[in-house]
């Protein structure tokens, strides 16, 4: 084993202390930006990866049983049977990023109304754009909510409040959900139940005897694939807005069909 050779203090000067001390305090500068950056990321794991409240607006639609929510601009289809339920919300342009935020979760509680504002927060999943017009107009940051989860937080007849919002993780149950839909030369997949920042920026499949081919988003949470796939298991590598990658491999069988769903791996909480 190789031994160090101790400073020689006459090599080093007069000042030789003083080389030493600063040499020791570069460690410890070096040791705090480490546990900085190691907290930063249990934060990000654990918590919150947006710091901060910022303020909106909400209102509801979508009726009484949330019936009028099913569908919409994500492409999720049926809110219930894709674990969504209730609890979700169409966003305004400023957030809705021509729906790279779909996915995304909220936690929102309702601010400086005490006439119409009741305690307590909730979490919604981006499932739908609310269009210009009133309060969606940009450059306005605005939450319509399904009706069940906006009475959670305000009376029915506020009608619009006041709330404080802020990034949050997803938690989901199971895995990512990929269902297949189209034909042969036009795989379009559906992305659903993605926890974590649970908003999906880029798609990736894989044949078996194909290589990693990156996917065109067409529209929503919806992934185009212009590639001929049939008869070969399919895998996904699914990129959410934290940069974090997930890959789920042979998720579908070789026999897989147009129509079916697939479930892949999870984003850990």
């Amino acid at each position: 084993m190789r031994v160090p050779k101790p400073l020689n203090r006459e090599l080093l000067g007069p000042n030789s202390s003083n080389f030493v001390r600063l040499s020791i305090q570069e460690k410890m500068a070096s040791l705090g930006i480490l546990l900085i950056g190691f907290v930063s990321m249990l934060s990000s794991v654990n918590g919150y990866y947006y710091a901060g409240w910022s303020n909106a607006h909400a209102t509801f639609y979508g009726g009484g049983d949330a019936s009028g929510t099913m569908g919409g601009a994500c492409g999720y289809g049926n809110l219930y049977s894709q674990g969504y339920g209730t609890n979700t919300a169409a966003l305004s342009t400023a957030l809705f990023n021509n729906g790279l935020t779909c996915g995304a979760c909220y936690e929102l509680r309702c601010v400086n109304d005490p006439q119409w504002c009741l305690p307590g927060t909730i979490v919604v999943t981006a499932t739908n754009f609310c269009p210009p017009g009133g309060w969606c107009d940009p450059p306005q940051q605005h939450f319509d909510l399904s009706q069940p989860v906006f009475l959670k937080i305000a009376q029915y007849r506020a009608g619009v409040v006041p709330v404080s919002y802020r990034r949050v993780r997803c938690r989901r149950a199971g895995g990512i959900r990929f269902t297949v839909n189209g034909h042969s030369y036009f795989n379009l997949v559906l992305v659903t139940n993605v926890g974590g920042a649970g908003d999906v920026q880029s798609v990736a499949i894989k044949g078996s005897r194909t290589r990693w081919q990156l996917m065109s988003r067409n529209w929503g949470q919806n992934w185009q694939s212009n590639s001929y796939l049939n008869g070969q298991s399919l895998s996904f590598l699914v990129t959410t807005s934290d940069g974090r990658k997930l890959i789920s491999y042979n998720v579908a069988p070789p026999n897989w069909s147009f129509g079916q769903t697939y479930t892949g791996r999870q984003y850990r909480y």
